[in-house]
C-alpha cells in the first residue's frame, strides 16, 4: 500500500485463506461447551452463478467429488438459487462429522477458486442449534477472510444480542468480522 492509498484511506482487499475454514471444528467445540449449540450437519457455499460450459462442467465436477464420497451414504449434494439468482450447494453431513463437513466446503471453494471462479464466491456457511432449536449459522466470508454470526428469528429478524454472544465466544477460535455492517443477513440460506 502506497502514500496516496493512506492518504485517500484506500486499502488492500484481504486475500482469502480458505484455510480459515479448519477452525469450524473447534469453534463447534468451544459453541457446545459455552452455549449449548451442536452442529446440525449442514453446511452451504453460496456464489454467483455463472452460464457457460466451464461454469457447469466445475460444477458437475464438484457434484461427482462430493457424491462420491462412500461415507456420505449416498446422500447427494443439493445445488439451488436463491431469489437474488446466487447458487447455493448444500452438503449434508451427520452432525457428528463436522471436520467431514468442512472438508466438503473447503473442497468446493478450491475447487470453484482453482478452476478461475474465485471472483465468484461469496460465503460459506455452517448451521448450529441448541436444545431450544434456535438456528445459528457461523458464515465464513471469501472476499473478507473472515466470520461471523448469524442467528435468523422467524419473520426476517435477527437475534442480535446472539450474534453478540457467539462473536465473544468463538472470538479465539475464528477470524471475526470486525465491520458489523458486512454481518449480512442469509435469508433462507439452504441449511438454516
Amino acid at each position: 500500500m502506497g502514500l496516496l492509498d493512506a492518504l485517500f484511506g484506500r486499502s488492500k482487499p484481504v486475500k482469502p485463506d480458505l484455510d480459515q475454514l479448519f477452525g469450524l471444528p473447534s469453534a463447534g467445540i468451544t459453541l457446545q461447551a459455552a452455549v449449548g449449540f451442536t452442529p446440525t450437519g449442514l453446511g452451504s457455499v453460496c456464489f454467483a452463478a455463472i452460464e457457460g460450459g466451464a461454469f457447469a462442467q466445475v460444477q458437475q465436477e464438484v457434484r461427482a467429488l462430493l457424491d462420491a464420497d462412500s461415507e456420505r451414504g449416498g446422500v447427494p449434494v443439493e445445488f439451488s438459487r436463491d431469489t437474488y439468482g446466487y447458487a447455493w450447494l448444500l452438503s449434508r453431513r451427520d452432525p457428528t462429522e463436522l471436520p467431514a463437513l468442512v472438508n466438503d466446503l473447503h473442497a468446493v471453494n478450491t475447487a470453484l477458486q482453482d478452476s478461475g471462479f474465485g471472483p465468484q464466491l461469496l460465503c460459506s456457511l455452517v448451521t448450529f442449534q441448541d436444545a431450544e432449536l434456535r438456528r445459528l449459522a457461523l458464515v465464513y466470508l471469501y472476499k473478507r477472510g473472515s466470520f461471523y454470526p448469524f442467528a435468523p428469528l422467524p419473520g426476517e429478524k435477527r437475534d442480535n444480542s446472539l450474534e453478540l454472544q457467539i462473536r465473544a465466544v468463538v472470538k479465539d477460535d475464528l477470524r471475526i468480522e470486525k465491520d458489523l455492517s458486512r454481518w449480512f443477513p442469509l435469508w433462507g440460506a439452504p441449511g438454516l
